[in-house]
């Protein structure tokens, strides 16, 4: 049967690759890889693999974060000149927290066609597996790499009502656990995703607090790629302020330690915001 992709000229393909099972890439995908001028990849090495596997031989690029601005020009030239180019990246599809924004925004902007190729995105995949809501979630990518910067993101997250999905390193994993637990509380249901699509993945939920210890409980646990997902914060009735939990937890540590001090520690503990516990602790003060 004749293939039914032709690629037309001119035009930029963005082609979502399999995440870890190369048999996940459809049949689209491989025609039009194989019937393109050039495959722009974000590592041409990695996909070297996929190709061999489907028979592919379209010549390769590399196009990645060091390098995309300075081959813009080059690939805007190409497809001006009539040339057909995928874009992928080392897995899922392109541009979600992978490069290539840069080359479509200009081809969108010189009016070149730029077509979507469906298939496997790793977040997606895991949001589906989850068993947290999928009808509104918020897509974080990876968090910063320092502490202080990432307790700040999680911070500005801590009321977000909708599922949070978030990309994460296995040199971080444990420490971004951690954060989490003390940010959002340490009972907010949450999910590791691991290895999605390969012969190790793993897929386990439990509350924050849980979750941080399971992790320690094998090393084996902190390798590999993850997804990790977050419940939202539970939505609280217009004009509601803290509940009688947060409230005693912070009249405690109050009696004990100054008043930011014990509202920062029981934010920790309660997942309340910190400026409502220290407005709850200080306003005796203010009226006495």
């Amino acid at each position: 049967m004749p293939s039914e992709t032709i690629p037309n000229p001119g035009t930029l393909y963005v082609v979502a690759t399999p995440i870890g099972n190369l048999a996940d890439i459809t049949y689209r995908a491989v025609e039009v890889l194989g019937a393109v001028q050039l495959i722009a990849a974000e590592d041409t090495r990695h996909s070297a693999r996929l190709l061999q596997r489907y028979g592919i031989g379209t010549p390769c690029m590399a196009l990645h974060e060091h390098n995309e601005r300075a081959q813009l020009e080059r690939l805007i030239g190409r497809l001006k000149r009539g040339d057909s180019i995928a874009l992928i990246s080392d897995a899922g599809t392109p541009l979600i927290s992978d490069p290539g924004y840069l080359l479509v925004r200009e081809a969108r902007e010189q009016g070149l066609g730029v077509v979507p190729v469906p298939g496997p995105s790793a977040f997606l995949a895991a949001l589906s597996v989850s068993g947290l809501p999928t009808n509104r979630f918020c897509f974080e990518g990876f968090l910063p790499p320092r502490d202080g910067a990432r307790r700040s993101r999680l911070e500005a997250l801590r009321d977000e009502e909708r599922t949070l999905v978030f990309y994460e390193s296995p040199r971080r994993i444990g420490a971004t656990l951690r954060q989490m637990s003390e940010v959002f509380g340490a009972g907010r249901p949450a999910v590791i995703t691991r290895e999605l699509t390969k012969s190790f993945e793993t897929i386990h939920g439990d509350a924050l607090e849980n979750l941080c210890r399971w992790m320690e409980q094998d090393s084996n646990r902190s390798r590999g790629e993850f997804v990790l997902l977050v419940a939202g914060a539970a939505k609280r009735p217009a004009g509601a302020g803290l509940d009688a939990h947060a409230k005693r937890v912070a009249q405690i540590l109050a009696a004990e330690l100054p008043s930011r001090q014990a509202a920062e520690l029981a934010a920790k503990i309660t997942g309340e915001r910190k400026n409502l516990l220290y407005e709850h602790i200080v306003a005796p003060e203010r009226r006495s």
